[in-house]
This record gives structure tokens, C-alpha cells and sequence, in this order.
């Protein structure tokens, strides 16, 4: 039986990754390790593994997060000044999902969304 499923992604610099993802609202999860990180947000996990030569502007890691109360999420991550992706600011899309994205600092897609009623 699959019961979940946990997105790991590329980091260059554990610490850089860790106050990035701070400004978010994530925590670390379970132990901690020299070349990976886990963090933990609710009931959603992310885990990182170290990719020292990773050039970021050729990183196409993405993930997408449902989410729910989207406009809130959004605002707080203003206020915690986190740049959204110029062009991935909060929007309804076609495809009954309201939407907004930002890049994390090894250029991995974040990606949230709330389904529309």
C-alpha cells in the first residue's frame, strides 16, 4: 500500500536551504545529517540532498503543494519577504486551481495551490 509521497530536491548549501525554507513556516524532521536536510511543514515533508556543482539557472527541480486559505499563505510569505516568481504571482487559472509560485535559492519551482470552489 503507498501512503505518501516525499519530494526531494537539490541544495547547494544546507544553511542557505534551511533559512530559506524557515521563512515558510518549515521545521526540521527527524535527524539531522551532514548532506541532507528534511523539513517538515503540517503534514508535508520536503527533503533536500546535497548538490554542491548544481548550477541553479540549469536546476528544473519542481514540486506543486495543495494548500488551503491560498491568500493567506501568500500574504504571509510577503510579509516574511519572499520574492514570488515574476511570473507565477497569485492567480486564478483555467484549470479550476487559484495558484502562485516561487523559487527557492537553487532555482527548484515551488508551486501551491487551492482548488477553486
Amino acid at each position: 500500500m503507498i501512503t505518501d509521497i516525499i519530494a526531494k530536491l537539490p541544495m547547494r548549501q544546507k544553511g542557505l536551504t534551511l533559512n530559506f525554507y524557515k521563512k515558510l513556516g518549515f521545521t526540521v524532521f527527524g535527524n539531522e545529517f551532514d548532506n541532507y536536510l528534511m523539513l517538515q511543514r503540517d503534514n508535508l515533508q520536503l527533503h533536500f540532498f546535497e548538490f554542491k556543482n548544481l548550477v541553479p539557472d540549469e536546476n528544473y527541480g519542481q514540486i506543486y503543494i495543495r494548500t488551503t486559505s491560498i491568500e493567506d499563505l501568500f500574504n504571509t510569505f510577503i510579509e516574511n519577504k519572499v520574492a514570488i516568481h515574476p511570473n507565477g504571482h497569485l492567480a486564478e487559472k483555467i484549470w479550476g486551481q487559484k495558484e502562485f509560485s516561487i523559487l527557492d535559492p537553487d532555482s527548484n519551482l515551488i508551486t501551491f495551490g487551492e482548488t477553486l470552489n
